[in-house]
């Protein structure tokens, strides 16, 4: 087996399957197995809404089309529109409600979930039935994107070879991401986007050896990716620039303006959604079909919301709109994207709030040209940035935001003015709602993916319970050496630190004075040079809380403090183990040793 240029042998002696559960190099073939896995299905997804596309519409991609006839049905005119939802949801209806229904919906928050709470377990029908749906959905006009489903798809190819090289959880978890990020790697042509998007939304966090193997799958399917799509740039534009620095101020205000549509988009996606579900009242496998009927109707009416819409979207970024209709697409593309997953609708929500994004953006653009001619860039910069800017509002990742855009578009001309406005949109969006467009998914179905595990006789308790006898503290003026004693002598590796008036200053640790004594043995500082606040603990405090704490914390054991301000006194101190004893007060009498 060749990986990275050399060979990487497996030892007579480790069984294969041993060899993929435990090795750094059996994850890392797992990962270009998945990577190249992912390319392939996006070239096969792509494929197969090209194909729908060009079934339902006649076109290759009706968005543009203007209302056109259907080349097959010429007679009817543009009221074929009617028709086509209503043919696909009887198809894609019932073989998501038979087989795989986590494919309805935009896909992500599925992924998420089956990350955080099923140790990265997904059904392995759900890549077939995810792709078949969202083809179906998107090409007969479902104004949705195609990133929600490769993220599905590619994750479910993850999970299901994980699952079949009997991997643990940990790494299960990483093969899931390796194939999101393979997916979007090779449908968008962005192969840095792909690790970013995988790591900050479905991992969220970055570990060394969990990137590593999410960058190489990442890469491997771009390589597929551009083998069939070619190495171009994902939407074409003109070149864009910036004419002074006042525009930062305007970005600024761009960022707040698009980040509010983000959660907008947010909002009114969920209430559709709610309305539909308090509407129907048939067999959900009928509910796309029926629910087909309304989406023709948005479609006769505004045919530029028919499948993803790229093409609108970078005829609306060059100038070739005015500013009313883009605000007609906006309001019309939250609406038909919300229609189309309240439907029961297969499909992302990524492309939507980019085509969102470059609308009011532009918008945005038009009308601080005609304020301030002369002193700002071109409106299709305002729509480019404000692709990112509304991304970010929904979503919540300022990463992916940036990474995606860049990757998107090619234009680093405008990478500072993208920064800012991602960083203003993504406080905008948190400070309008907590949750964001994929987290509210989960948050309305009990599941709260940023709490805190609570177990047993954690639930109530607090920490009042679990106080013992407050260790010796140390005066501030006391020096390095001598501290360096007390703490060997206490064995605790941590020790509270007071002033002159008693009052509390931090506590030190072991480490700190081992290292400030490594470069200079007769180093003269004290303790109140090396004392830090850790967590702060009060008798109110849960245990969950301590617990959270005391994992941060260097030592074995935190000061608790009588008030969580003013006056703060250290009224005792909390370990792991008196938290033990405060939950099973017999290990405590009996003397039963910490397990």
């Amino acid at each position: 087996m060749a990986v990275a240029g050399r060979s990487v042998p497996v030892p007579a002696h480790q069984p294969l399957g041993r060899w993929l559960r435990e090795s750094p190099a059996g994850l890392v073939a797992l990962a270009l197995l998945i990577g190249a896995g992912a390319g392939l299905g996006a070239i096969a997804f792509r494929w197969l809404i090209d194909g729908g596309t060009r079934l339902f519409s006649g076109h290759a991609d009706y968005s543009i089309a203007g209302g056109e006839a259907h080349p097959w049905l010429p007679a009817l005119g543009p009221w074929f529109l009617l028709l086509v939802p209503v043919l696909a949801g009887l198809i894609y209806g019932p073989l998501v409600y038979r087989f795989a229904p986590e494919a309805r919906g935009h896909g992500v928050p599925e992924v998420m979930y089956a990350v955080a709470e099923r140790g990265g377990r997904i059904p392995v029908q759900v890549s077939g039935v995810k792709a078949l749906a969202s083809a179906l959905c998107i090409g007969a006009g479902g104004s949705v994107g195609r990133e929600g489903p490769i993220v599905q798809i590619g994750s479910a190819l993850g999970s299901g070879l994980g699952r079949l090289a009997r991997l643990p959880e940990s790494r299960l978890r990483v093969l899931v991401a390796c194939g999101a990020a393979g997916g979007i790697a090779a449908t968008f042509n962005a192969p840095l986007a792909g690790p970013f998007f995988a790591m900050e939304l479905l991992l969220r966090d970055f570990a060394m050896e969990s990137f590593g193997a999410v960058v190489l799958a990442s890469v491997t399917a771009s390589v597929v990716g551009r083998a069939a799509f070619g190495d171009v740039a994902f939407l074409d534009l003109p070149a864009f620039s910036l004419r002074s620095p006042v525009e930062y101020l305007l970005f600024i205000g761009l960022g707040i303006v698009i980040g509010a549509c983000g959660t907008l988009f947010t909002r009114v996606l969920y209430w559709v959604e709610d309305a539909c579900d308090w509407a129907w009242r048939g067999p959900e496998w009928l509910r796309p079909a029926a629910g087909g009927l309304l989406l023709g109707g948005l479609l006769l009416l505004l045919p530029q919301m028919y499948g993803v819409g790229y093409p609108v979207l970078q005829h609306a970024v060059s100038g070739d709109y005015l500013f009313g209709f883009l605000l007609l697409l906006l309001a019309g593309k939250i609406l038909a994207t919300a229609l189309t997953i309240g439907i029961g609708g297969s499909g992302g929500v990524f492309a939507p709030s980019l085509f969102i994004g470059a609308m009011g953006g532009t918008a945005f653009g038009i009308v601080v040209n005609a304020l301030l001619p002369g002193m700002t860039a071109g409106a299709g910069v305002y729509g480019l940035v404000g692709m990112g800017a509304a991304f970010a509002g929904a979503a919540g990742a300022p990463i992916t935001a940036v990474i995606v855009l860049f990757e998107l578009t090619g234009e680093y001309s405008i990478i500072l003015p993208l920064m800012t406005a991602i960083v203003i949109a993504t406080l905008t969006g948190r400070a309008l709602s907590r949750d964001t467009i994929y987290t509210l998914k989960l948050r309305r179905r009990g599941i709260d993916l940023d709490r805190r595990p609570a177990s047993g006789g954690l639930a109530g308790g607090t920490v009042a319970a679990a106080m013992e006898a407050l260790p010796a503290p140390l005066p501030g003026h006391t020096g390095l050496a001598e501290a360096a004693h007390a703490l060997g002598v206490s064995q605790r590796g941590i020790l509270p630190v007071v002033g002159a008036d008693g009052g509390y200053h931090g506590c030190v640790t072991a480490r700190a004075v081992t290292e400030a004594l490594a470069g200079d043995p007769a180093a003269r500082g004290t303790v109140d040079d090396l004392a830090e606040l850790p967590p702060l603990l009060t008798r109110e405090s849960s245990l969950t809380e301590a617990l959270a704490a005391l994992a941060d914390a260097q030592g074995t054991g935190l000061p608790v403090l009588s008030a969580p301000s003013g006056d703060r006194r250290m009224v005792g101190w909390v370990t792991h183990q008196s938290i033990l004893n405060a939950l099973h007060p017999a290990r405590e009498q009996k003397g039963t040793p910490e397990p």
